[in-house]
Order: structure tokens, then sequence, then C-alpha cells
């Protein structure tokens, strides 16, 4: 997004990862876990509005967003992690007034949808890593014996950027 000239907003769990996002070009970074109320960072860090989110947590989060977005704005949806170990079933609150009256376009995807695109969006990717404008990290864990600790570091929060396992 920030390649195609938007203003880019992310929210991570430590202060080491705002960092990390403010590092490789975020124009705003926060601590979910230490600041104060999403809506008012939110209105602080878009002052216009949300035109375009891109969603892989879910829940509150999901709704307060959605709550900021401006009209016929566009939603990706490609995870939930907030909900993926919960112990019971979240109590449901109602988006679908806030989808209407935002005219909102939300669409759930899969990466494998896309594979008709990868070997363009590879080509763009890889250009862009060159040039240094795209700027990336691997969390990078030895051995297939701690396979499922590095498979939870996607879930504590413990990785930084993509988990590789290398044997």
């Amino acid at each position: 997004a920030k390649l195609r000239g938007c203003r880019v907003v992310g929210f991570a769990g430590s202060d080491k990862k705002v960092e990390y996002l403010k590092g490789i070009g975020y124009d705003a970074a926060y601590n979910y876990k230490k600041m104060g109320s999403l809506a008012d960072t939110l209105k602080e860090a878009c002052p216009k509005g949300i035109d375009m989110f891109f969603d892989n947590v879910g829940g509150e989060f999901f709704e307060v967003v959605l709550s900021q977005m401006n009209t016929f704005g566009r939603v990706s949806v490609c995870g939930a992690i907030s909900m993926y170990n919960a112990t019971e079933p979240p109590k449901a609150r109602p988006v679908s007034h806030l989808i209407l009256s935002h005219q909102l376009k939300v669409e759930g995807f899969m990466v494998k949808r896309w594979e008709t695109e990868w070997p363009t969006a590879f080509k763009e990717m890889k250009q862009w890593i060159k040039k240094g404008t795209l700027k990336y990290n691997e969390h990078v864990v030895e051995g297939f014996d701690n396979m499922v600790d590095a498979f939870n570091a996607l879930f504590t929060g413990d990785n930084t950027g993509k988990v590789v396992v290398k044997k």
C-alpha cells in the first residue's frame, strides 16, 4: 500500500515490533497492548478516516476500525487471530450497519485464490526488494524438532516476520 502512495498505519503487540514497522516505512505504528482507546488512536493516526483495511485480527478490533471507515472503503479479511484460541464463542456484535452505512466492500480471501497472479506479483516484489523499497524480515528457527515452537510463535507474538524452519 505504501508503494502505491497510501498512508500506512499498523498495530503490533510489542515496542520492538512497533519500531520494526516504523523502520520499514509505516507512517504510524502503535503497541496495542499499551495504547489507550483504539478509536481515539485511529482518529489521531487517520484524521481523514480509513479507505482500506487489511484485517487478520477480527473481533473488537475489526468492529472499531469499521466504525471509522470512509464511504466506499475496502476491507480485506484474511484472518481472525483474536478468535483462534478462544475457549468460548465470542459475543457477536453487529457490524452489518457499519458495512451498510459506509457502503463498504468487505471481502474475505485466501492466498491460493490469486495463484494465477503470483508470477506477476513475485516479479514486481523482487524488483522492489532489490531496490530496497520493499523490506521484510524472517524469523528463522533451526531444526525440524523445533517446528512446534516455530508454529506457536505465530500465536504468541514471539516472531517478527515470516517464520521459516530450516533443517
